[in-house]
């Protein structure tokens, strides 16, 4: 399983060399952002997202559906993290080596990579947070979604990863985000709901201000003084009589 891409003539190895040669074409600066961008800048930029995702569902919508897109957002990064455990059986599978050690003349910009490449950790982790997010917040999870296929691009372009190993990346995590989402969600969204009716801890599954909004309009939302279903109380027939 190690020979998956040995072949120049391999349309896997020839993006490789197309897409990895723009970097020895770079100014060295440029070079230098993309190591960072693509080893660091992107994970980072993604959990911005998230945090910034949760700040918006939190300030808007009904409270049941601020319990159901925080439990979908908390499933994002956790998605992430059952992709990488599923990737550890494929990578001793598959086994295939670095592509730098296989082909010459290939820029590599990040040094000491000694375990295998298929399916790349950082493509895997980028799209399984993407479209996490994407099931809570549409808008913030296509930027995402968008950072996850800026991240492949870059994996290649350092020369640690063949087009592949990233396509197999962005597949293993729309996988498990999708897959596992109903069950995820089973589990996290009690979790969740009991968090947002806490005195304490309900402000990070809703806002002050949508809190009081809703005792307000006496929907019985998170926070308020009836429970959700229960309808308000109605005046006595006798006593409107009267």
């Amino acid at each position: 399983m190690a020979g998956l891409a040995l072949d120049g003539s391999n349309p896997d190895v020839s993006l490789l060399y197309d897409i990895n040669g723009l970097a020895k074409g770079a100014p060295l600066w440029f070079d230098r952002v993309m190591e960072f961008v693509g080893e660091y800048g992107i994970m980072a930029a993604l959990v911005l997202i998230l945090l910034w995702s949760w700040w918006s569902v939190r300030r808007s919508g009904s409270a049941e559906d601020s319990v159901t897109a925080v439990a979908g957002l908390l499933w994002a990064p956790l998605a992430a993290a059952v992709a990488l455990l599923v990737n550890i059986p494929i990578r001793g599978f598959v086994e295939r080596p670095r592509p730098f050690l296989d082909h010459k003349g290939l820029e590599v910009l990040v040094a000491g990579k000694t375990d295998y490449s298929f399916v790349s950790d950082h493509a895997t982790m980028a799209m399984a947070i993407g479209v996490g997010i994407f099931i809570a917040h549409r808008g913030l999870g296509l930027a995402a979604i968008g950072l996850a296929l800026f991240e492949g691009f870059c994996r290649v372009y350092m020369g640690v990863h063949y087009p592949t190993d990233v396509i197999g990346g962005f597949a293993l995590g729309t996988a498990v985000a999708l897959l596992l989402t109903p069950l995820a969600l089973a589990l996290l969204t009690p979790l969740v709901s009991a968090v947002s009716r806490s005195q304490r801890a309900g402000w990070a599954v809703r806002s002050r201000a949508a809190r009081e909004a809703d005792r307000a309009a006496g929907c019985g939302a998170v926070g308020g003084t009836r429970p959700l279903g229960i309808p308000e109380p109605r005046p006595d027939d006798n006593n409107l009589a009267a």
